[in-house]
């Protein structure tokens, strides 16, 4: 039986003889001397958790820990379109729409408006004033070319975050990240979409098309810019606000003009400190899967001082909006409702957005686009140039 009792923590010392007493030996076992052993208690072994063990926790976790970003993010599934416009698409066709965010306008929005910004500018500077005819016919083909090559951005895009975008809860679903595309089908869907948008580019006189070919470059390095610097939707601002150029040659006048040159360039600038001043609230959206992945953004360098931040960019936009004003000579209708206008809306945004809230953020990004430059700046220059259409037509009438 004693080759099966359990050791003691702390073993007796066996001795020949005691040194602490005159005691025989045989009675020295009853005491207990100092032990040769370290001082400290010996740690019992503890069973490490099985696999088993551990996934029977993981599978009853607690509701408070439901929620946990990397539990969610692992065991979510992809749901197919029920709704929109992406669910009377063929099964077939509907990766490829969301490649194109087909079913998120939005984008496509902040692309297309300042077109329509350079177009009504420079249409209130011709002499004479250019027909509403050919301003409509100027926005459609310029509608026609933000909706491809928005698309064609957004799968440039993707390619080069295919690897990213499956560790970004937002964007884990994403047809390239979910691998419902392979890479070289979205190469040639992005060739395609580039071909499509050069057919509606051709359609402008040649300065448009000299002017617009540069754009490219830029729209395919931004996304690299993520990786290498902090704020890399100063590039994006610089790719979106291409139009802002645009518009003006569409209309038949010279970039190197010096009032049109100038107006264009402080109304492309302008639009660079909105495009950056708009993503960055978009940004704030994927802010903690961003740091974990290694993707760099103004929402991240600047946190925790991102009001102060928008409220320069804001500063800077209307003060850039207000120079291609001064310069192009708009009327009270243009600073009112597009300076006015659009620096009270951001001012408005600035105040209210919660930037923790990712539902908050996608909201205040969306209403951006339609009130601070729909309503606003294009409300703004629209009325510039029907107040110049009506002095116009009153002058011709009176000198009839």
């Amino acid at each position: 039986m004693l080759l099966f009792r359990r050791p003691l923590t702390q073993p007796f010392q066996l001795l020949r003889s005691c040194p602490f007493t005159s005691l025989p030996p045989s009675k020295c076992l009853l005491l207990k001397p100092r032990s040769l052993l370290p001082s400290r208690s010996l740690t019992p072994y503890r069973r490490q958790p099985t696999s088993l063990a551990l996934y029977r926790s993981a599978v009853t976790l607690s509701p408070s820990n439901s929620n946990d970003e990397s539990l969610s993010s692992s065991t979510a599934v992809y749901t197919p379109p029920i709704t929109g416009v992406l669910s009377l698409l063929p099964a077939s066709w509907v990766p490829y729409a969301e490649l194109t965010r087909l079913d998120k306008p939005t984008g496509t929005i902040y692309l297309l408006l300042p077109c329509l910004w350079s177009t009504v500018m420079a249409a209130s500077l011709t002499t004479p004033v250019a027909p509403i005819t050919s301003v409509l016919y100027t926005s459609f083909l310029f509608t026609s070319g933000a909706l491809i090559m928005r698309g064609a951005g957004c799968t440039i895009n993707d390619l080069w975050d295919r690897n990213i975008d499956d560790k970004v809860t937002r964007t884990q679903f994403r047809p390239l990240a979910r691998r419902a595309v392979t890479p070289q089908g979205a190469i040639l869907f992005a060739g395609a979409q580039c071909l499509a948008g050069l057919a509606v580019l051709v359609q402008f006189p040649l300065e448009v098309i000299v002017a617009a070919l540069p754009s490219m470059f830029v729209v395919t390095t931004y996304p690299a810019m993520k990786r290498f610097i902090n704020y890399p939707q100063v590039v994006l601002g610089m790719a979106f606000s291409w139009g802002a150029i645009l518009g003006f040659p569409a209309m038949g006048l010279s970039l190197l003009d010096l009032v049109v040159g100038g107006a264009a360039a402080c109304l492309y600038a302008s639009n660079v400190a909105w495009t950056v001043f708009y993503d960055t609230i978009y940004a704030h959206q994927d802010i903690k899967d961003d740091k974990k992945v290694g993707v760099k953004s103004t929402a991240i360098a600047n946190e925790g001082r991102t009001r102060l931040f928008l409220s320069a960019l804001g500063v800077a936009q209307i003060s850039l909006l207000a120079g291609a004003g001064v310069i192009a000579g708009m009327g009270p209708a243009f600073y009112v409702g597009s300076c006015g206008g659009a620096a009270v809306g951001l001012a408005w945004v600035i105040r209210r957005a919660n930037f923790k809230k990712v539902e908050d953020c996608w909201w205040w990004f969306k209403w951006c686009a339609w009130t601070v430059g729909g309503v606003a700046v294009g409300g703004g220059l629209v009325g510039e140039y029907a107040a110049r259409r009506l002095r116009e037509e009153t002058a011709v009438q009176e000198i009839a």
